[in-house]
């Protein structure tokens, strides 16, 4: 099982950002989705999940209104659409299969190398 994190970057306060990550080694569609985060010196922890099909979306209170999730089933890939960035979201993104849609535990302990957002003026 394999995730492959990509789109971060530095930008700015009030900036924008779209993750991608890529999947393979699991039958992408039988698992719900997460992004997770983890900011320098802290836990990684969970910033969105995504249900198997895409209908269900749900965000920790720091991202929402600003964060969007989503799958394409066709493709194994979920996304991360990021608007209005603030320092406090600057972190390593990674993504998993989650136990399920409403946990906020990964399936497989397997993680990829994320991919670092900086937000910084």
């Amino acid at each position: 099982i394999q995730f492959v994190e990509s789109g971060g970057g530095l930008v700015q306060p009030g900036g924008s950002l779209r993750l991608s990550c890529a999947a393979s080694g699991l039958t992408f569609t039988s698992y719900a989705m997460g992004w997770y985060r983890q900011a320098p010196g802290k836990e990684r922890q969970l910033v969105s999940a995504i249900s198997e099909g895409g209908a269900g979306t749900r965000y920790t209170d720091s991202v929402k209104g600003r964060f969007t999730i989503s799958r394409d089933n066709t493709k194994n890939t979920v996304y991360l659409q990021m608007h209005s960035l603030k320092l406090e979201d600057t972190g390593r993104y990674y993504c998993s299969a989650l136990n399920s849609y409403l946990s906020s535990s990964d399936r497989f302990n397997s993680w990829g190398q994320g991919t670092q957002v900086t937000v910084s003026s």
